[in-house]
């Protein structure tokens, strides 16, 4: 008897759980059936009055309902280079916005070495922000590391929160940016300790293991001393240096590879049955006849009042530091142009911990942050 009542149980539960699957069946079919025109009319109107973050999450709700509004959501929600919105997680590691810098900061937390990106909410140096990414220094022997992760209480390389990494020579003077996804599709991987162990097959397939470097930044000895800024020259390995004119383009992710799709469990709109590199990113492939973009300091003025080099971040900044600079595309590779101008990116100190970033394109979110963490390292052989 108590075998009957046991298998009488479980078809009981068999039978719920087949209901409750119809029942989400019905669910999903009913959103999915809704006429194409009204659907893309209502989510078009979302996507206009829901213009910053927190109201925003609204439009991320929209493409998790179902196929049919993940498809129409993802057309009509623009990169960052068209919109200067952050929308989604992939957001982070597509190129800002032509016309405008985009807001940020970034705080720093000493007792645990960890530095937090947030996008800026108000045209005010506020502290509350949307929080975009997290970074951890690991000091090593003969270098340091920053690991760079989506998630702000995961950040292991391990992780399927892992985006990339940033990684200083002994002396802190020279740095490497590295992408846990090819930039373009010729990237190629560089080779370690985990791309072997994963070519054995000795780990899951579901643990990041890219190391496409994208970016090499070094610091120069500063010829002011402590009275000038730091000499810093930036190498965008997959960005052409065509791309600060105007038409000109750079690589664009897409979509987040399959080995990181894990970590957005509810929202479809992150999943795709391609896994193919040319299939989630867009834009030219960085060649030897392009040449690479080059960003170095923008030069300082002397200030005869204050006695002292100074750079006009217009507001942005109101400390002096030495970390604090303005990165503007190099013309080494030909003449000066306008284009040559405008700055890129642009970092600097507004409280004992927090700082200001600003950035545009052609470079993503992911980029300058990194690029802003290889500041705060000490530097021996500069200062």
């Amino acid at each position: 008897m108590g075998i009957i009542r046991s298998m009488r149980s479980r078809s009981h539960r068999v039978v719920q759980e087949q209901e409750e699957c119809v029942g989400d069946s019905m669910r999903q079919s009913c959103w999915a059936n809704m006429p194409q025109e009204l659907l893309r009319e209502v989510l078009l109107r979302i996507e206009a009055s829901e213009d910053m973050w927190p109201p925003r999450k609204s439009v991320v709700a929209c493409a998790g309902v179902c196929r049919s509004w993940r498809q129409i959501t993802k057309d009509i929600v623009k990169t960052p280079e068209l919109s200067s919105k952050i929308t989604f997680p992939i957001s982070v590691k597509q190129p800002g916005p032509r016309e405008n810098l985009l807001r940020c900061f970034i705080k720093r937390n000493r007792s645990t070495q960890t530095y937090y990106l947030f996008l800026s909410l108000a045209n005010t140096l506020a502290e509350d922000g949307k929080f975009l990414l997290a970074a951890r220094k690991c000091r090593r022997p003969t270098c340091t590391d920053y690991i760079i992760s989506l998630d702000a209480d995961d950040m292991s390389k391990g992780s399927n929160s892992y985006v990339g990494k940033l990684r200083s020579n002994f002396l802190g003077t020279k740095f490497t940016i590295y992408d846990s996804q090819p930039p373009h599709s010729g990237a190629r991987i560089m080779k370690s300790r985990s791309t072997r162990l994963v070519n054995l097959k000795q780990v899951s397939p579901k643990v990041p293991t890219g190391n496409y470097p994208v970016a090499h930044i070094s610091y120069e000895l500063n010829v002011l001393g402590s009275r000038g800024p730091r000499r810093m020259h930036c190498v965008m390995d997959s960005i052409p240096a065509t791309a600060i004119e105007a038409g000109g383009v750079a690589p664009t992710q897409t979509e987040f590879s399959l080995n990181n799709i894990d970590m957005f469990p509810s929202f479809p709109f992150f999943r795709s049955k391609s896994n193919r590199v040319e299939n989630s990113m867009s834009g030219p492939l960085v060649d030897q006849r392009d040449g690479m973009l080059v960003l170095k300091n923008k030069a300082p003025r002397w200030h005869e009042q204050l006695q002292c080099w100074c750079l006009n971040f217009h507001g942005r900044v109101t400390i002096a530091s030495v970390k604090n600079f303005q990165l503007v595309a190099s013309a080494e590779n030909g003449p000066a142009g306008p284009e040559h101008d405008k700055i890129i990116l642009q970092f600097g100190k507004v409280g004992k911990d927090l700082f200001t970033m600003d950035y545009r394109y052609p470079i993503s979110a992911f980029q300058a942050f990194a690029m802003c963490l290889s500041s705060f390292d000490t530097k021996i052989a500069c200062e």
